[in-house]
């Protein structure tokens, strides 16, 4: 049998954050604390205009302020009623899975069932030697960590060994999830061998799309579904982040995206060897086949929609914010993203 990818005709839509370190209106960079209540207020924002999910990610450096993902979504979902909220990502090699698990499960309780791990290696290493990991154990480190994590999550005596950790003899994580298991899915960002992994476990997969035209990642999702298959498992849905910025017109977006974008991944390129950024490569990657969903509502709304139908995911994550990108403008960003751009979507879609 064929499975086919695509379960709906809608799109999930939500945020992603990794609490990117931004400018006071005098242009000297806010306090990690300032950023942290930021996050806050653009996650109970991302809820009252109906988005379906609201991920922050752990980093654990200085232009980031978020290392502890799960105590962010506990503020956001004391105030808030309906959205998802997510890590985006938890890295569980430089973690323990069973706090990993029992943090998730605490926040699933408190917020009546709306928590979700999206565990990950993570694209940057500072947590390794912050915790006293040698990246030499960077694979061994994903893999026991995974297998030990899903056994927490099966919420049955857990009985594990490996090299990493002592051994766990039929112990088990509190507290549970009375309704289900912990929704989990992993997030990758671009190995087959993530791919393969994440339907092993038959974990939902969030492909994080950062550069290049998203429709070449198809073979990923074409492998996601085969393995799935082929492994016995059920199937799952299929999410893709990626940055971007929505305001009232396709100029006003670029404009200001264009600094803290070329800021940002002139910092990070600097410390990959990768060459400056451009304006060129820029206009490439906000196009109509680039990563970036830069524009007015209806210009990313059919980008999302043109990733849809390329991809056939049921879900939409934007990375609304990017580098110094101003607080105010990432709360206008949420903003039309839930009150213009999912309607468009679901009508184009309908």
């Amino acid at each position: 049998m064929h499975m086919h990818t695509d379960s709906t005709h809608s799109v999930h839509l939500g945020v992603d954050t990794f609490g990117d370190v931004t400018l006071r209106q005098d242009g000297a960079p806010k306090s990690h604390e300032e950023v942290l209540r930021d996050v806050v207020e653009e996650g109970v924002l991302a809820d009252q205009v109906g988005l379906f999910g609201f991920g922050v990610g752990e980093h654990h450096r200085k232009d980031f302020a978020v290392s502890a993902p799960e105590v962010v979504l506990a503020a956001i979902a004391g105030k808030t009623e309906n959205i998802r909220l997510s890590s985006a990502v938890t890295v569980l090699s430089s973690d323990d899975p069973i706090r990993v698990f029992q943090r998730f499960s605490t926040l699933n309780a408190i917020s009546g069932g709306r928590a979700e791990v999206v565990l990950g290696r993570g694209s940057f290493i500072e947590s390794f030697p912050l915790f006293g990991y040698d990246l030499e154990d960077y694979e061994l480190l994903f893999e026991e960590r995974l297998a030990l994590f899903d056994k927490a999550r099966s919420q049955k005596p857990i009985h594990w060994e490996g090299r990493t950790r002592g051994p766990i003899r039929g112990l088990m994580a509190y507290p549970q999830v009375s309704d289900g298991l912990l929704p989990v899915s992993i997030g990758v960002g671009g190995s087959p061998q993530s791919v393969v992994r994440a339907a092993s476990y038959g974990y939902p997969m969030t492909l994080a799309i950062i550069g290049g035209d998203p429709a070449r990642f198809r073979p990923y999702v074409d492998l996601y579904y085969k393995s799935l298959e082929e492994q016995g498992k059920e199937w799952q849905p299929l999410a893709v982040h990626s940055p971007g910025h929505v305001a009232e017109t396709d100029e006003q977006a670029r404009e200001e995206f264009f600094p803290h974008w070329l800021a940002s991944r002139n910092k990070i390129g600097a410390e990959r060897g990768w060459g400056p950024a451009s304006r060129i490569e820029f206009n490439e990657q906000v196009a109509a086949h680039g990563a970036l969903y830069v524009g007015s509502p209806e210009t990313v709304a059919r980008k999302i929609v043109t990733a849809k139908k390329n991809l056939g995911m049921q879900r939409f994550d934007l990375k609304y914010s990017n580098g110094t990108l101003p607080h105010a403008s990432m709360l206008k960003s949420i903003e039309l993203l839930g009150t213009q751009v999912a309607p468009l979507v679901n009508d184009m879609l309908a």
